[in-house]
């Protein structure tokens, strides 16, 4: 009985241990063969821009497309929507997708999105253009830059160059090329639906999933060769816009261009004014830079941008002379008129808001103000430190005066040399009329002004 039962034992502890050998050779298997499926999904990279584009729009761009290639994705989905931007950004961006190996494919959304003026372009050199439901595209009409206007041969010359760039590039992706040239010359615009209708686009789909599904199997040709898209089943990585993006992105609004401009000069007038104050002089400084380099992405209109400069002078010089409010008038008409004309793009987005400039000048106006009415007061208040805050003050002879002799200054306990031009007795009391060197200038106590002030 014995026997059977040790025999039992070593056969279960066997048994025990094969199994755990077994797990222990397959594990690394099973580790292996997971990550393996994991590499075989092809990924898809998606990158999101909403606004205007321009400088910071091309870089991020060119930043994710960039990764797409170095990580060798399969795809790169860029969700947009726009009112429009920069001719210089929008084709450095088209002449990425032009160049890249990855596919590109450009998706117009959300619902309520748009593809307008730089947009179009964008969107129809992409290797696939589609659009979410409630999305449209066109109004590609170049405009002038800066508020001018521009004469016939330049606006002729600018509209032909943009037709024969937007007619090369349909016809590269086999596009509508009569639409694009209509979208640049009468500034056409069109729904998804009637985009799709015209072979403007390749697709209509609800979202990014619909999308991927759609473009399943669909052939491409990039800057290597044919790429046939096989998107069942991807590994979709999100590529969001880092911090220093978003940062540059908000520079480059005007309205933000504009207010940091009014905060650099104030910080600079300020510091200026009392010196040593520190802060002041930094934030400006710190503001007025941040302001030209948004003015690198804006359209800037030179003569409001001296009009500017005009009214902050006109605004100083109330602080220096007293013109009854004339210059201050000036100097805030001026600056008003300065912010219209600064930033006044035929675009909207171009603009500075007229409900940033009225306050904006009104603060800028109250603080200069203030700084007048404190040198002002600062001007007619006597002063209270140095030789000139001796004059007036009321001394006792020490000696007798007759021309020379010595005083108390009855505020401190001092004893000074004074020159007097009528003779004072020893314990009269003077008044300071000037400071030379260290001799007190001095005349008979004016008794009626002493009753006056104790009134």
């Amino acid at each position: 009985m014995s026997h059977h039962v040790v025999a039992n034992y070593m056969i279960h502890t066997l048994l025990h241990g094969c199994r755990i050998t077994f797990f222990i050779a397959i594990f690394p298997l099973l580790v292996v063969g997971a990550s393996l499926n994991v590499a075989s999904a092809a990924t898809v990279m998606v990158a999101t821009y909403e606004g205007v584009i321009n400088p910071v729009t091309a870089e991020y761009f060119q930043s994710v497309l960039d990764e797409a290639v170095e990580s060798n994705a399969h795809l790169l989905v860029f969700q947009l929507d726009t009112p429009g931007g920069l001719d210089t950004s929008m084709r450095l961006i088209i002449k990425e997708i032009n160049a890249s190996p990855v596919p590109v494919v450009v998706f117009v959304s959300p619902n309520g999105g748009r593809a307008a003026s730089a947009g179009v372009f964008i969107t129809m050199a992409a290797h696939v253009a589609a659009m979410a439901h409630g999305t449209n595209i066109g109004a590609a009409h170049p405009v002038a830059m800066g508020g001018g206007e521009m004469d016939k041969v330049m606006k002729a010359k600018v509209e032909n160059d943009a037709v024969a760039y937007i007619k090369s590039i349909a016809e590269k992706r086999g596009r509508n090329a009569e639409w694009a040239e209509d979208a640049v010359r009468k500034s056409v615009s069109v729904t998804e639906k009637e985009a799709l209708e015209l072979g403007v686009i390749d697709l209509v789909v609800a979202d990014l999933n619909e999308l991927l599904v759609a473009i399943d199997g669909r052939e491409v040709e990039t800057a290597t060769g044919t790429v046939v898209l096989k998107t069942k089943d991807v590994h979709l990585q999100d590529v969001p816009m880092t911090w220093r993006f978003e940062f540059l992105k908000v520079l480059s609004d005007p309205n933000i261009a504009y207010i940091l401009m009014t905060i650099g000069t104030i910080g600079i007038i300020a510091e200026l004014y009392s010196p040593g104050m520190i802060l002041p002089g930094v934030v400006g400084a710190v503001s007025l830079i941040l302001a030209f380099y948004s003015f690198q992405t804006l359209p800037i209109n030179y003569a409001g941008l001296l009009l500017m400069m005009l009214g902050v002078v006109l605004l100083i010089l109330e602080m220096q002379m007293f013109s009854y409010g004339l210059l201050s008038i000036g100097g805030i008409a001026a600056m008003i008129l300065g912010s219209v004309m600064l930033m006044n793009g035929g675009a909207e987005f171009q603009k500075v808001s007229l409900s940033v400039i009225l306050p904006v000048v009104l603060v800028f106006a109250g603080f200069i103000l203030l700084l007048t009415g404190l040198a002002v007061k600062s001007f007619r208040r006597r002063p209270v430190t140095g030789a000139e805050a001796l004059v007036g003050m009321t001394v006792l002879a020490k000696t007798d005066l007759d021309l020379e002799g010595q005083v108390w200054l009855k505020e401190g306990g001092e004893l000074w040399n004074a020159t007097s031009d009528v003779p004072i007795r020893v314990g009269q009391e003077a008044d300071v009329t000037a400071v030379k060197g260290l001799r007190l200038l001095v005349t008979q106590h004016d008794k009626a002004k002493e009753g006056e002030s104790s009134t």
